[in-house]
């Protein structure tokens, strides 16, 4: 109750701003603000399949471009309410993570990677050859529906979420096959089948903001979901910590950001990112987190405070 208590009361804040704030803000700083919690519900998806399963997937931008185009595609050509697009791009990623967890979560490791990298590049060939969704010149003319409001309010639901998948007992089993697959495989447990419950999962909020992305700026492009995108994500989830949840939504926003900051000096922006990402995982080779979460470290934090103050 708390919990459903937490994320309504928190809605209500994200609509509050929305309402009296934003309209206040400045436009390049609200457009940044959306972007970062747009990647928040992609990479959220993703720490669940990687961090929590243990699968190395390299296709979570194809599932972003499933949900963006089925959300686009219902929006431009039936005319539905882009809210239920977006919905409707979720299921459809969710399924399409069916179709191919099934064959492939199977394997494992670096076979796992390229198939799923492969996947991408299907999804993204078959895009370019739809003219019906524009092919290579891209879905234009869809509404501008995405906003502060509507993309943090599906990241505080996407959260509380894959928290309570975490903390329940498939969660546990998902972390059972992440350190030791055999040993879970051994006790009965159908492995393939909670791996492919985790893919199916983080597809879906993939799918979602693959949706709020179709109504972001009105068009969808398929470059936008190419692998380097994919990579991308995977690199959030990795700064941030693998097997924890905090920790990828923390590299997700600083990531997301930082390039905007650096703007000023364009010319070294890319040298000056690359060279806080080697750093970070010279000195911080688990992640940021590690498998922490955010509120442990804070707590463990405290307590130190209060021994020393004792002390």
């Amino acid at each position: 109750m708390l919990g459903w208590a937490a994320m309504v009361l928190s809605i209500g804040i994200v609509w509050v701003i929305q309402v009296f704030a934003v309209p206040w803000m400045d436009p390049y700083l609200t457009d940044i603000l959306t972007r970062v919690g747009m990647n928040l519900l992609a990479v959220m998806g993703l720490a669940l399949v990687l961090g929590f399963t243990g699968q190395f997937s390299l296709g979570h931008a194809g599932f972003m471009a499933v949900g963006a185009y089925t959300a686009g595609a219902l929006v431009y050509f039936e005319h539905v309410h882009p809210l239920v697009g977006i919905l409707a791009g979720g299921l459809a990623a969710s399924l399409v993570g069916v179709a191919v967890g099934l064959p492939s979560l199977r394997l494992t490791g670096d076979y796992l990677a390229v198939v799923t990298l492969g996947f991408n590049g299907i999804i993204i060939v078959l895009i370019q050859n739809a003219d019906w969704l524009g092919g290579a010149k891209g879905l234009i003319g869809l509404p501008t529906f995405t906003n502060f409001g509507w993309t943090f309010s599906f990241v505080i639901v996407g959260a509380l979420a894959i928290r309570n998948v975490i903390a329940s007992a498939q969660g546990r089993v998902f972390e059972a096959v992440r350190d030791n697959e055999i040993a879970t495989r051994s006790l009965g447990i159908d492995t393939t089948r909670a791996k492919v419950t985790a893919f199916v999962f983080g597809a879906f909020w993939a799918g979602i903001a693959g949706g709020l992305v179709a109504f972001h700026r009105g068009s969808i492009f398929p470059t936008q979901f190419q692998y380097d995108r994919s990579i991308e994500l995977v690199t959030m989830v990795v700064l941030g910590g693998t097997g924890s949840l905090s920790g990828p939504l923390i590299a997700s926003s600083v990531l997301t950001a930082l390039p905007e900051i650096l703007r000023p000096i364009a010319q070294y922006r890319m040298v000056i990112y690359a060279l806080l990402l080697i750093g970070m995982m010279i000195l911080r080779p688990t992640g940021l987190l590690g498998a922490r979460e955010l509120t442990e470290v804070v707590a463990a934090a405290v307590k130190r405070r209060r021994a020393a103050r004792a002390g």
